[in-house]
């Protein structure tokens, strides 16, 4: 089979989604039709509609973009049949009904942000650094009923260093969804394409899931260990960004820690204490050592080295992060 005789449909909406979709177009891959979310609202009156990254995209390419507000409309199922595609393409996009993955004569394919049968779910890639893991990837499935659980058809593997942030992770495994997009659609032309049961990729780790990260889930709970602290910053860190409240002894006043450096050593400090020398340091009393912080947003404010921060907040020496 040919290129341009597969019939592809890519459903997908964030700046993540974006690389493989270019691939496949630059590429001469036959996309028919994206599906994406609808325009979000926003500005402070909310009276601003602003287009998904994919939509962008897809509309500089002349390509047709379908916005269903609920994919089990019938009106939408009957516009998708209508392309009859061949192959639709799943990446970081919201969970489909069967009535949409098993829809293409060669199925939906997903492309996921892990080592599964690792890190089903939402977030994989804070989760992955959060937890402190040495390697992460991408993982091509066929889709199924339950979320992330279809059989494997490749995975591309990428070493975590341990100064690795979240935003760092995103953009190595961002670039390198195209090559596994393509690779995986061409050995569904060539009629070469094999995949696995997650069962037979299961070790002896327990697994580890990737659930949807909200606010409370942020807050940084300093009775940890230095390691663990860390690694939840940096498991963070640009988005959606830890957090913990700065006491004084006049307020409480909520901070994002964007940056951070471990220092191992031992000390008598409580828990949460601030050292500052006031002008470049800022160091957190924690179990087995010190957290310098090196970048910090106060709420409302912008995102600042903490030498900025140091040059407008005199300590009085009393000062915690609780």
């Amino acid at each position: 089979m040919e290129k341009k005789d597969l019939r592809i449909i890519y459903l997908g909406t964030p700046e993540f989604a974006v690389e493989a979709l270019r691939r496949l177009v630059e590429g001469g891959y036959n996309v028919v039709a994206v599906v994406t979310m609808p325009d979000k609202p926003v500005g402070r009156h909310q009276n601003r509609l602003q287009a998904s990254p994919v939509k962008e995209y897809a509309v500089q390419k002349g390509l047709p973009v379908l916005q269903p507000e609920r994919l089990k409309d019938e009106s939408f199922l009957t516009e998708l049949k209508s392309y009859q595609a061949d192959l639709q393409i799943v990446v970081a996009f919201r969970m489909l009904p069967e009535a949409v993955w098993a829809m293409p004569r060669f199925g939906t394919f997903n492309i996921h942000a892990s080592l599964l049968p690792q890190y089903r779910g939402a977030a994989p890639i804070n989760w992955a650094i959060m937890n402190g893991d040495k390697e992460s990837g991408l993982t091509t499935f066929f889709l199924q009923h339950d979320i992330d659980t279809g059989n494997i058809i490749d995975q591309i593997r990428v070493p975590i260093s341990e100064e690795c942030n979240c935003g760092e992770l995103h953009d190595q495994l961002m670039s390198l969804s195209g090559d596994l997009a393509l690779k995986t659609v061409d050995s569904i032309l060539n009629g070469t394409v094999k995949s696995t049961p997650q069962s037979e990729f299961s070790t002896d780790e327990p697994l580890r899931p990737a659930p949807k990260i909200f606010k409370e889930t942020c807050r940084i709970d300093w009775t940890k260990s230095l390691d663990e602290i860390y690694n939840f910053v940096r498991g963070l860190s640009p988005y959606p960004g830890a957090w913990t409240m700065l006491d004084t002894s006049e307020a409480q006043q909520e901070i994002k820690i964007f940056g951070a450096q471990k220092m191992v050593a031992s000390h008598n400090y409580k828990v949460g204490t601030i050292l500052s020398d006031g002008r470049k340091t800022m160091d957190v009393a924690v179990k087995e050592g010190m957290l310098r912080i090196t970048e910090l947003q106060l709420a409302g404010k912008k995102r600042m080295p903490v030498s900025a921060f140091l040059n407008g907040f005199k300590f009085s020496g009393s000062e915690a992060l609780v």
